[in-house]
């Protein structure tokens, strides 16, 4: 590795297990997409969403949430050429309780199911987080069922969804594509992609071809059974690229097609950019389980402003925006573009003040988690159980 790239290296770290940016500073996606070697989504491909599937592009496409693909193209090539393809994202199960952050992937997810009408699978990786977080078995396992709670309330369709844990599916078509993808993968490689030390114990450097296969169909016999030549496409924060760089790369070579990926930035702290959520901080992120009451504490005491120091320097400098996390949070969440268009101007001309942006925030984030908690206390321990019975979807490309 040259002097150049070592210091590009130490600059900003982003891999499944650490995201970090150079001295506290910003992630710089551009050079994100420039080290993995994806693609930026363009407005093109986003009208294109727009006119396959007659639905109005979701809030995250508009706003550039999901910014960044692989061949997400032939996705859409293949879809007007008449040639449907299947969903495929997760969720490591390491907390009982989800934040706003875990919530994007599905919610983005949960758009495109019903814009293509097409089918999905979401994998609960239960023994990686047995495997990363010193948990036990039987505690991840619980966990699993947990966030598949979380994971239904967001509303996907039973009859287009199969939901499974690894310690429980794993096995049998699926367990030979991961024999398939270990044996074209050298430890050198391993090493390379996800930084595996000599210290790390033998069941994580093995992990990442249990994340890889369910990009595969034959996979999913119950589901795709003669369909070996369907594509997948796989949403995702760009911290999961790693694992499906190794992906595309290994599948040509066993006889599949490349994985697609659409991703998303990360959900910022609401400490700022800088910060990082934290399982440890509970006040660096608004979790689906707060209260009305701690949602607006949290948002008023630790949600970092761009509003100026005195009420007569904003009224004169205004608000950055730049740094400004109501906004920011706003930008996920308020659904309407003209409203936000019009906080953003008033905030940054001063006539509008960072308490008002913040009893605002309050109102959007409270709703949206009393309506996910609604959908969460109706979910079933049946209702989880009939989302990941081993079954076929029928109806699954109708």
């Amino acid at each position: 590795m040259g002097e150049e790239e070592l210091e590009q290296e130490q600059e900003q770290v982003v891999n499944p297990w650490e995201v970090s940016a150079k001295d506290g500073g910003k992630i710089d996606y551009d050079k994100l997409i420039d080290k993995f070697g994806c693609q930026r989504l363009d407005q093109s491909l986003i009208d294109r969403v727009h006119r396959l599937t007659g639905s109005p592009p979701h809030v995250f496409l508009r706003r550039g949430v999901f910014f960044a693909h692989r061949d997400f193209n032939e996705i859409l090539d293949a879809y007007e050429g008449g040639k449907k393809f299947y969903l495929y994202t997760g969720r490591g199960p390491s907390s009982q309780s989800l934040h706003l952050g875990h919530l994007i992937p599905f919610m983005f997810t949960k758009y495109l199911q019903e814009a293509f009408k097409v089918p999905l699978v979401i994998q609960l990786t239960d023994d990686e987080k047995c495997m990363w977080k010193n948990l036990s078995v039987e505690e991840s396992k619980r966990l699993a069922r947990e966030n598949a709670r979380d994971i239904i309330a967001c509303g996907f369709d039973i009859t287009r969804t199969f939901i499974f844990q690894d310690f429980e599916y794993v096995g049998g078509s699926f367990y030979n594509n991961m024999v398939k993808v270990e044996k074209c993968v050298t430890y050198n490689k391993v090493v390379g992609i996800f930084g595996f030390s000599g210290e790390d114990h033998i069941g994580k450097v093995s992990f990442p071809a249990v994340q890889a296969v369910p990009s595969f169909p034959s996979s999913f016999p119950h589901l795709f059974s003669g369909k070996d030549d369907l594509r997948c496409l796989i949403p995702c924060a760009i911290d999961q690229d790693p694992y499906f760089r190794m992906t595309r790369d290994v599948a040509p070579r066993i006889g599949y097609h490349k994985p697609s990926l659409i991703e998303s930035s990360f959900f910022p702290a609401l400490q700022g950019e800088t910060g990082k959520m934290s399982a440890s901080d509970p006040n660096s992120a608004i979790y689906v389980t707060d209260s009305a009451k701690e949602i607006k504490n949290k948002i008023n005491k630790h949600a970092f402003s761009g509003g100026q120091d005195s009420l007569e320097k904003h009224r004169k400098y205004g608000a950055n925006l730049e740094v400004d996390i109501p906004i920011k949070y706003l930008n996920f969440f308020l659904e309407d573009d003209d409203e936000l268009e019009h906080i953003k101007k008033e905030y940054a001309a001063g006539r509008v003040l960072t308490g008002e942006v913040k009893k605002r925030l309050a109102e959007v984030l409270t709703e949206l988690v009393e309506r996910h908690r609604l959908a969460r206390s109706a979910v079933t321990d049946e209702m989880v159980d009939a989302f990941m019975a081993v079954r076929p979807l029928p109806n699954m490309f109708d």
